[in-house]
């Protein structure tokens, strides 16, 4: 059966496996002390055209906003993320767990205006109560968001510029960045990112690692302690070097770059494809995650032969669905399922 499931379905790059035999019988320092984390580390340094940058590696990517999220927070404050952000929808109330409300605004294709955020802080600090309140003290964004869309630099330097006049922090999810950064239709790189962001995390798991988040704290502003909030909140390997060979091995050659850029290029010719057969689209994604709206006949027909993602209903006859390309997708897997179309 055809998978456009999602992002994350095949396992690791090729080179990714092999640098891994390779360093397999090398006996290593762990927790990260490792000479392959600390390769990738300056690469990444150096990608972002940020010395002061301070890279660690964490798990997953649930477990890296929760880090990430608690360590930077008091025990008073909360977090400001889209409606449909990740840490509001797909995170079984990981932040939530650690103490820290999640605190839901107004979106528009997924993504935050700071305008509204901007409105939000004015209207909490005019509250003559807000002492009784959960203080706002982030503004979580995912880039490329939930629904494939993507921030502008404008956007992103209006955000930047709210959460510094209110001291507060700005963290990007970005669990699909690659794909971000290749996409045409954006003007977006990542020292613009090292440069506006507080703090953000390059995406391994669904850009070619078998798993991996490797967090960026941009300004020497690294928590007190990190590791050991990473320990607490198990997200820290024992073999580090497991994370380590692997973003050493994405940060070489271009390695991250070239194997995003095929998903985008892929996910193009799909959207081309359903466009000259009619389909309609729910969302007009610039990367891998395509939004199609399906007539539920159709829906339970293409799900005998192609898996595919389950994304919302939109009235009693249609369903919008996901199709994901990946860093692994083949041409032959779009014309299979072209024909399938």
């Amino acid at each position: 059966m055809l998978s456009f499931e999602c992002d994350y379905n095949n396992g690791a790059h090729p080179k990714i496996l092999k640098r891994l035999l390779e360093t397999n019988e090398e006996p290593l320092s762990g927790y990260g002390a490792d000479p392959y984390c600390a390769m990738a580390k300056k690469k990444i340094q150096a990608c972002c055209e940020n010395t002061e940058a301070e890279v660690h590696f964490l798990t997953g990517g649930t477990q890296t906003n929760q880090v990430v999220i608690d360590a930077l927070l008091t025990k008073y404050q909360g977090v400001l993320a889209a409606e449909t952000g990740h840490v509001s929808l797909h995170e079984a109330g990981a932040i939530e767990f650690t103490g820290h409300k999640v605190i839901t605004l107004p979106q528009r294709e997924g993504k935050l205006a700071a305008e509204t955020v901007k409105q939000y802080l004015e209207d909490f600090y005019g509250d003559e109560s807000h002492e009784h309140m959960v203080f706002p003290g982030m503004v979580y964004i995912s880039h490329p968001t939930e629904y494939g869309t993507l921030y502008s630099r404008k956007e992103l330097e209006e955000l930047s510029a709210v959460c510094r006049e209110y001291g507060i922090h700005f963290y990007m999810d970005g669990a699909r960045l690659g794909y971000g950064l290749m996409s045409k239709g954006t003007d977006v790189t990542l020292p613009d990112i090292a440069r506006l962001l507080d703090v953000f995390y390059i995406g391994g798991t669904k850009v070619g690692a078998l798993c991996g988040e490797a967090v960026v704290f941009t300004r020497r502003n690294t928590p007190k302690h990190f590791l050991t909030t990473v320990k607490q909140h198990g997200a820290l390997l024992a073999k580090g070097r497991l994370l380590g060979v692997q973003f050493d091995t994405l940060f070489t050659d271009y390695l991250y770059r070239d194997i995003s850029q095929n998903a985008i290029e892929m996910a193009e010719v799909l959207k081309k494809i359903f466009r000259e057969k009619g389909y309609r689209f729910f969302v007009d994604s610039l990367t891998n995650q395509l939004f199609i709206v399906l007539d539920n006949e159709r829906l339970e027909r293409l799900k005998s032969q192609v898996k595919f993602s389950f994304w919302e209903k939109l009235d009693e006859e249609h369903t919008v669905v996901r199709f994901a390309t990946s860093w692994a997708t083949a041409m032959e897997e779009i014309e299979a399922l072209e024909k399938l179309l």
